[in-house]
């Protein structure tokens, strides 16, 4: 897998004017430490936003700009960011950038904070300034080992060099910046059961209200921002609203752009950045190269293994969240993974919600019995001995285990390619039934008895 921002042979040229997160990227891969990044007008963008900016102001750039969330939630960051208090006496706030990248297929983040970490600490730096946080946590996923080097690494040149600390810049804002690896939990991507493991407690999601701008990391408010929505900052500060606006494409309700990528048995897997707006046919045969010789598309997740599959003919639809919403799924993550024609549709869902069941907090439980439902439900469809009515039965959780029925959004997200699949492919469920034997006729379990 590459993580690279180029397109097909390189052909795609970077430039600060179309790629604000990647143009910095070295050719050779390598990570591109303080004096080169400062060659290449890092930390401009904070200096103005230190100098020339009220921190209210930067607030509203940001919401002017229609920059959202690029985790997977889509919210409006600058909406985010206003939810703070205002109130000049709260003196301890905190900025924490969720980087616990755990969703299958996805690994954008992962490249920035090895490539391009001092961006991340600039687009921290400008946040917090903005947020009146004296204080910011990078939550990272433990297994990315050389990200929390590199990105060690960067915060302390930062600091030698007075960009981290105390009065940074001589304008008397001090604000320091730690790594904090977790130990390996999916559900720690949900924001209070990040704070909760960075408290030193079991990763469960809190509930909300209060929400974490009002009581967060130690009862203190706080705000939690993705890896890569941080990244948009400096540009948006450095450049303004109507240029990042100009970015995405005719017809994209998001701004801006968003790094991309495609995974799975194509020609050229790989991660770009592109503007929002491009059809998923244009990142699949453009930039992916298609399927590899011997192997057909057989269906598609445009974000992340917690979005629901698509066919090939939705390949045309516009790579945004309306957009890929018009389809009946989520945009997600942006990183989409195709399904070749060999793969069994029932044996990929078994493993997808394997994963799910396994990750789960346990708290509710619709998530906590549901999931592992459906896996023992798909284990024997997946070995020719499921029975009739099961389909119906896995239907039935879908529903039950939706958006609103679970305390966090867990388990909608793993039921969604769940229905996806079996609205699809249905045939290949029905062929894992077993024949009901003579003289005894197995119940079939209906979607209203799921919840009794």
């Amino acid at each position: 897998m590459t993580l690279t921002s180029f397109g097909p042979a390189n052909r795609i040229q970077r430039s600060a004017e179309t790629h604000p997160l990647t143009w910095r990227l070295r050719d050779d891969g390598e990570a591109v430490w303080l004096d080169e990044y400062q060659a290449k007008n890092g930390y401009a963008a904070a200096r103005k936003a230190f100098t020339q900016m009220a921190q209210d102001d930067i607030v509203q750039t940001v919401k002017d700009s229609g920059l959202k969330g690029r985790g997977g939630a889509g919210f409006p960051t600058g909406v985010k960011w206003g939810l703070m208090p205002k109130d000049e006496s709260i003196n301890i706030r905190y900025l924490l950038c969720n980087a616990d990248e755990m969703e299958p297929n996805t690994w954008k983040d992962r490249m920035l904070m090895e490539q391009l970490p001092h961006l991340l600490i600039e687009g921290m730096l400008i946040s917090a300034r903005a947020l009146k946080t004296y204080r910011g946590y990078i939550f990272l996923r433990g297994e990315y080992t050389t990200a929390a080097k590199h990105l060690n690494r960067a915060v302390e040149e930062a600091k030698a060099a007075g960009l981290l600390g105390k009065n940074i810049l001589g304008s008397g804002f001090d604000f320091e910046l730690f790594v904090h690896t977790g130990a390996g939990r999916y559900i720690c991507g949900e924001e209070t059961a990040l704070i909760n493991s960075l408290e030193g407690r079991r990763a469960n999601p809190r509930s909300k209200p209060p929400f974490p701008a009002a009581v967060g990391v130690w009862g203190k408010p706080t705000c939690v921002n993705n890896v890569e929505t941080l990244c948009n900052v400096p540009a948006i500060i450095a450049d303004g609203v109507d240029w990042y606006k100009s970015l995405a494409r005719d017809g994209s309700e998001d701004m801006g752009t968003k790094l991309m990528g495609f995974s799975g048995k194509v020609k050229n897997p790989g991660l770009w950045e592109l503007p929002f707006g491009v059809t998923g046919r244009e990142l699949f045969e453009d930039y992916a190269g298609g399927m590899r010789d011997g192997y057909k598309l057989k269906c598609w997740q445009p974000g992340g293994a917690g979005t629901g599959f698509l066919l090939p003919e939705h390949l045309d639809a516009q790579m945004y969240a309306g957009g890929i919403a018009k389809v009946g799924t989520r945009m997600g993550t942006g990183l989409a993974m195709a399904v070749d024609d060999s793969v069994n549709m029932v044996s990929l869902l078994r493993n997808m919600e394997q994963f799910f069941a396994r990750e789960s907090c346990g708290f509710c439980t619709p998530c906590r019995d549901g999931l592992p439902w459906s896996v023992k439900l798909l284990m024997a469809i997946e070995n020719g001995e499921g029975q009739p009515g099961d389909i119906e039965t896995l239907l039935g959780l879908v529903g039950f285990l939706g958006p609103g029925k679970t305390f966090c959004a867990h388990a909608p997200g793993a039921v969604e390619p769940l229905g996806s699949a079996i609205k699809y492919f249905r045939p290949e469920f029905e062929a894992g039934i077993a024949p009901t034997r003579a003289g005894d006729l197995n119940q079939v379990v209906s979607p209203t008895m799921v919840g009794a």
